[in-house]
């Protein structure tokens, strides 16, 4: 039973998206930073209980990077809807994470099974991402960060998610090429 409490916290991380969205749309900027916080932990809660406890399972190898992807363009669309966020990071960032799930999709069914892992660049994308969003809302309800400073950290934001996204696109077809 135990075991597939990684599951369960998953399934409440993607539970928690639409209050920290209605959050974040209401103005509510407070609620919807603790509520990405309560993400974050759960996150890192999750994955330390399924490696320690060796409670890992295929489901969860899907659930818990769509939880946090799911977050992120969740976040990423409202925050960019509501003018706190650039939409040209916000198209870059939804068209990389379109882009890799299209490749592996595709690697799937004409290629076979994909057994990847996250990349180092791709895991610091995913913390400036975070970040940017977290920098954003933060702006918005206290007034720093300015509007300036989370601009520049989109732009480091953009580059790393341009670099992440090319390494995907290389390593898919290194991948088809030698198959």
């Amino acid at each position: 039973m135990l075991r597939h409490l990684p599951n369960f916290i998953c399934l409440v991380r993607i539970a928690l998206i639409w209050p920290t969205i209605d959050a974040l749309y209401s103005g509510r900027y407070w609620l919807a930073l603790a509520l990405v916080f309560v993400c974050a932990v759960s996150d890192g809660l999750d994955g330390w209980l399924a490696k320690r406890f060796n409670w890992t399972s295929h489901l969860g190898k899907i659930l818990d990077p769509l939880a946090d992807k799911l977050l992120l363009v969740a976040l990423f669309l409202t925050a960019t809807w509501m003018n706190l966020l650039p939409w040209w990071l916000t198209a870059v960032a939804v068209g990389r994470d379109v882009m890799i799930g299209l490749g592996a999709v595709v690697y799937r069914f004409w290629f076979g099974p994909l057994h990847g892992r996250p990349t180092l660049t791709s895991k610091i994308n995913t913390g400036f991402q975070l970040a940017v969003a977290l920098a954003a809302i933060l702006g918005a309800a206290t007034g720093m960060p300015t509007e300036e400073m989370v601009t520049a950290l989109a732009i480091v934001t953009l580059i790393t998610t341009v670099i992440s996204g090319a390494g995907y696109l290389g390593a898919f077809t290194k991948r088809a090429l030698t198959s």
